[in-house]
């Protein structure tokens, strides 16, 4: 569990429930279920419009890396390179086969095959870059999920507002529940601003440096795969690697 994140959603709301609460208001008075149906379902309503299926399912899916712990898995990766590097030279770099079973990340298979198979260090790069381009394509476009959400959030509020003002207008022959409902409409406005700004925004920001986090992995990985298939000394590949590692 990443508790940064789950301190930074608490520490804004206990932010605006205090807030409420010093200004003599009643926690109840945000809890409008009616506004909250209206803002969360027009906003996504609209993302899914912008958005293909299977990325929007996939940004919804990518909220679990924001509250996961963060691995970073950088040191463990580089000694494991480091043992490919001396043992291709040693033994060649056919012999890597038997490293192969104990990796599950699909994207070092794919490396470790190309090496095997003795594919030229420039076909690596070449092919492993294009994987890494659509991977990150793919991985971006589903976090604009949460960026769209932060620039529709807003507007929706408003028009929940104006919904709710209508139905003031409505009961205008009955001068006691004017200024009640009038508080009820303008929290959806608080909603659309509160969410967006609080919750989609901060997700979405949170999504990217994790996507750049991992492109800079395969980086890494990539540059090491290059460096080894032309036979450089373990040496000159472990101090590219430190670069990374800073």
């Amino acid at each position: 569990m990443d508790w940064s994140s789950l301190s930074g959603i608490g520490l804004a709301l206990i932010g605006i429930l205090f807030g409420q609460a010093i200004e003599g208001g009643h926690v109840g008075s945000l809890l409008q279920p009616a506004a909250f149906m209206i803002v969360l379902c027009g906003t996504f309503g609209a993302v899914l419009l912008q958005t293909n299926a299977k990325s929007f399912i996939l940004g919804i899916l990518m909220v679990r890396q924001v509250f996961a712990t963060p691995i970073d898995d950088r040191q463990a990766l580089a000694k494991r390179i480091n043992i490919w590097s001396i043992h291709s030279r040693k033994e060649g770099i056919f012999t890597l086969e038997s490293y192969l079973k104990n990796e599950t990340d699909p994207f070092i298979k794919k490396g470790l095959l190309l090496m095997i198979d003795g594919t030229p260090p420039d076909k690596i790069r070449e092919i492993c870059s294009i994987d890494m381009h659509f991977y990150e394509v793919q991985q971006r476009n589903a976090a604009k999920v949460w960026n769209a959400a932060g620039g529709y959030a807003p507007t929706i509020g408003i028009l929940g507002a104006v919904l709710g003002l209508i139905h003031v207008m409505e009961n205008l022959s009955d001068p006691g529940r004017l200024g009640g409902g009038i508080a009820v409409a303008f929290v959806a406005t608080i909603y659309g601003v509160g969410l967006a700004n609080l919750i989609f925004l901060p997700i979405s920001n949170k999504l990217k440096a994790l996507i750049q986090h991992e492109m800079m992995r395969r980086e890494m990985l990539l540059n090491a795969w290059v460096s080894i298939a032309k036979g450089d000394h373990p040496r000159i590949v472990e101090e590219r690697l430190l670069a990374y590692l800073r």
